[in-house]
């Protein structure tokens, strides 16, 4: 199978964009992902698929914490600093909950303790339990398809509001 043409098909599967952030030597870092999704409600899990030779994979393992930060319409310039275009004026709101780097501002912020990772071609699937869940600011999500970030037009749904927890 070609895979440009892959690509391209499974690009007309529309996603909301997510930044996953974790602690890279200490510090705060983070990789755009579209691979995401709900795995389980009981237990909470979800998945998060990385390209094998990610950074990310070097610094989160079995058992270590990650966010992960639904983006809304007006962060596309993290979606790209963070999907390898980076932008040396663009300030990073990094917060974060017990000691995970967190995104401020965002749609939604998780944290995910890894409970496992498989590998599955040139990629790994973390799967992670979650243990925090943080509402941002109610706005239109991010959206990509077909190789281009496009707008939704629909309701966005009543959720409570929230910020980082600082001192984190």
């Amino acid at each position: 199978m070609d895979a440009r043409a892959l690509r391209a098909t499974m690009g007309m599967f529309a996603t909301g964009v997510t930044v996953v952030t974790y602690r890279m030597e200490g510090e705060p870092a983070g990789m755009t992902a579209n691979a995401f999704m709900s795995v389980s409600l009981e237990p909470p899990l979800v998945l998060v698929s990385v390209r094998a030779s990610s950074r990310f994979n070097q610094w989160v393992s079995k058992g270590v914490r990650y966010g992960i930060n639904f983006l809304a319409e007006d962060q596309r310039a993290l979606s790209a600093h963070f999907g390898g275009r980076p932008q040396a004026d663009l300030a990073l709101p990094f917060c974060g909950h017990d000691g995970t780097p967190l995104l401020d501002g965002s749609l939604v912020q998780l944290v995910a303790r890894t409970v496992d990772v498989h590998p599955a071609g040139d990629h790994l699937l973390y799967i992670g339990e979650l243990e925090y869940i943080r509402y941002g600011t109610q706005r239109r999500p991010l959206v990509f398809y077909s190789g281009k970030y496009q707008q939704m037009h629909a309701h966005t749904p009543m959720l409570t509001a929230g910020g980082c927890v600082e001192g984190w």
